[in-house]
């Protein structure tokens, strides 16, 4: 093959190929604004666990409710917000829930100027219990053993508790959803105690470690 072929070959090659461009909202934006590839999870443990990827909007419509460990393929992001409706004035009230949790992040972006995801994984990271208890009956006695959390079960009472603190809040109160989902993950990033998450956690683990 000439010299001249070769030049023509490779230009065609340059022009058939498309265009890349990046899309908003495509791959590891969330809502379109926040880059999770920029998030660190100081907990090695739950580091496997922990998934930011999403596409566009957090809602895939529970195509992965009937699979196996089905939830691991979601978005943490989508998984609080589902904890957001599972009881109360909220229950399916996703849009609104959504609505809520994404202004929320922008208010805690705004404060500390920092990505906003990274607080939302740092919460889980300090609301997440190593151990919980279970029950032992020795035939008509039942008491109580100290048992191992797993990673998968971790991450699902984490994400469980901060949406309950996050709810509570709400109760009896003029204060927002937004307001209160600011407010529970901030507390609860820094592992302050007065955090509903880091509380139920410090309970739990209390409980377990008297039960060894």
């Amino acid at each position: 093959m000439s010299e001249e072929e070769e030049v023509t070959t490779t230009e065609e090659a340059e022009e058939e190929a498309p265009p890349v461009r990046p899309i908003a909202g495509i791959g590891t934006l969330v809502f379109g604004k926040y880059d999770a590839a920029t998030v660190v999870c100081r907990d090695p443990g739950l580091a496997p666990y922990i998934n930011l990827s999403t596409v566009g909007t957090p809602h895939t419509g529970g195509r992965h409710a009937n699979a196996w460990f089905g939830k691991a393929r979601l978005s943490v992001v989508e998984r609080f917000i589902n904890k957001l409706m599972r009881t109360g004035k909220y229950t399916g009230k996703k849009q609104g829930a959504m609505k809520a949790f994404e202004e929320a992040l922008d208010e805690i972006g705004e404060r500390s100027g920092e990505n906003p995801l990274q607080a939302l994984v740092d919460a889980i990271c300090f609301a997440a219990p190593m151990e919980e208890i279970t029950r032992i009956k020795f035939g008509a006695v039942s008491q109580p053993k100290a048992v191992d959390s797993s990673p998968s079960r971790r991450l699902d009472v984490a994400l469980a508790n901060l949406a309950k603190g996050a709810q509570q809040g709400t109760s009896k109160s003029k204060r927002t959803l937004k307001q209160c989902i600011v407010n529970e993950l901030s507390k609860a990033s820094k592992g302050d105690v007065t955090s509903f998450a880091v509380a139920k956690k410090e309970e739990v683990q209390r409980i377990a470690s008297s039960a060894r």
